[in-house]
């Protein structure tokens, strides 16, 4: 075990902690029923987060007692483990909320997709860090994506299209990397492209790329190799447009639909689909300034909000502790995004930095998604708020993803 050279990060354990307690305290108060329980009671959801916290910090102990270069050293190792285990759901795994994602123990399950995302991140880093490049190349670039991809398409077919849609968050690393910005405009402009089709139809955007286009084309008259682009973009954007209504009737499913609509003002289905949206908004808006206290929330008591204590957690913060307790979880949650990215810029190694990177990127991913789902921003597509909603899994996988960083920080100065 190699002795640490440069001391662990103790501002973002302790906003590690933070966290992880006054998310228990809502897990508490999401789950409690009329009459308070213990503490410790482990036929309540409190109880057992209490047990998964309790573990985590065992787990804690486990990662920074080993020698940071190990997490290098094994990382494909770890990626393949995890395929395999995600592979194995198909076979093993149990159906919950009509998803097989689970292996089950007894009363406890365990979600594989949760810690696939910290073995992605170390598989990335190894290879980028390997061919030491800026992955301008493009056979490096497609072996990247193939690394970013091959669980999200394990994922898929669960179903659980949340728990991909976090895969997106790699081309943070990338794009510091040196990915091109070509990906990610493409990207936006294709959902963009999407959503706008569902609001107003292909004609009107095809009008709107047409025009935009003209614009941009003849501003850039001069440059062959610039007109070309755009004219591709513009045709890939028309085509796409009219594409839309069909992947949207016939790939989605109707419970994907109907998220949709709902987000898009299209129908409102207080009593159905959006059911949980509108009790969260409700919860959150009956909050006020600064709340009804902890444990006081009617909405939550009333348990309006199905299964508050997971996905719907910040519905609780928001109605027992206002704005103000709304605001101080964003910041905390915005503060631990700014210590991580100035741990991740002051690595020497490339391999670490890459890591810090794709933290990044995961736990933004996971709060920005969450956070809108609950507001009715977002489409619900079940995601965990980190450190946050209730389950095991997801606490024990953020905590490891967390916390190899902050092992691989604290030996910076040894790589």
């Amino acid at each position: 075990m190699a002795k640490s050279s440069a001391g662990f990060d103790w501002i973002t354990i302790l906003l590690y902690f933070i966290l992880v307690l006054f998310g228990w305290a809502n897990i508490y108060s999401a789950s409690l029923g009329s009459t308070s329980g213990s503490f410790l009671d482990f036929s309540q959801p409190y109880g057992k987060q209490a047990l998964f916290i309790g573990l985590s910090i065992f787990l804690i102990v486990i990662i920074l007692s080993v020698e940071a270069k190990f997490y290098q050293r094994f990382s494909s190792v770890i990626y393949i483990i995890s395929l395999l285990s995600l592979a194995g759901l198909f076979v093993f795994g149990k159906t919950i909320s009509g998803a097989t994602s689970w292996y089950s123990f007894g009363s406890f399950g365990l979600q594989p997709s949760e810690f696939a995302k910290f073995a992605t991140s170390l598989a990335l880093a190894k290879y980028l860090s390997d061919i030491q490049t800026n992955i301008r190349r493009l056979s490096h670039q497609v072996r990247a994506f193939i690394i970013i991809a091959l669980p999200a398409l394990i994922i898929i077919p669960q179903p659980d299209p949340g728990s991909a849609l976090v895969y997106a968050s790699f081309f943070f690393p990338l794009y510091r990397e040196g990915l091109s910005g070509f990906y990610l405009v493409t990207g936006l402009s294709g959902v963009a492209v999407f959503v706008l089709t569902l609001l107003v139809g292909p004609m009107y955007v095809t009008a709107g790329v047409l025009a935009l286009g003209a614009l941009i084309f003849f501003r850039k008259r001069k440059k062959r190799p610039g007109r070309i682009l755009i004219t591709s973009f513009a045709i890939c954007a028309i085509v796409l447009s009219f594409s839309v209504n069909y992947i949207f009737e016939n790939v989605f499913e109707q419970r994907h639909r109907d998220r949709f609509n709902i987000v898009l003002g299209k129908e409102v289905d207080a009593r159905g689909i959006g059911y949980n949206t509108n009790q969260s908004e409700i919860a959150i808006g009956s909050g006020g300034w600064l709340g009804k206290g902890w444990t006081e929330g009617t909405q939550t008591k009333g348990h309006f909000v199905p299964e508050q204590h997971t996905d719907y957690i910040f519905s609780t913060v928001g109605e027992e502790w206002g704005f103000a307790g709304s605001a101080g979880v964003v910041i905390l949650f915005v503060f631990l995004l700014i210590r991580l990215l100035v741990l991740a810029e002051r690595q020497k190694s490339q391999f670490n930095r890459i890591y810090g990177y794709s933290v990044i990127g995961i736990l933004f991913i996971h709060f920005l998604v969450n956070i809108g789902m609950v507001l009715g921003v977002f489409p619900t597509v079940g995601i965990p708020l980190p450190f946050f909603s209730y389950g095991g899994s997801g606490l024990w996988g953020f905590t490891i993803l967390l916390f190899i960083f902050i092992k691989l920080d604290s030996e910076r100065l040894s790589f």
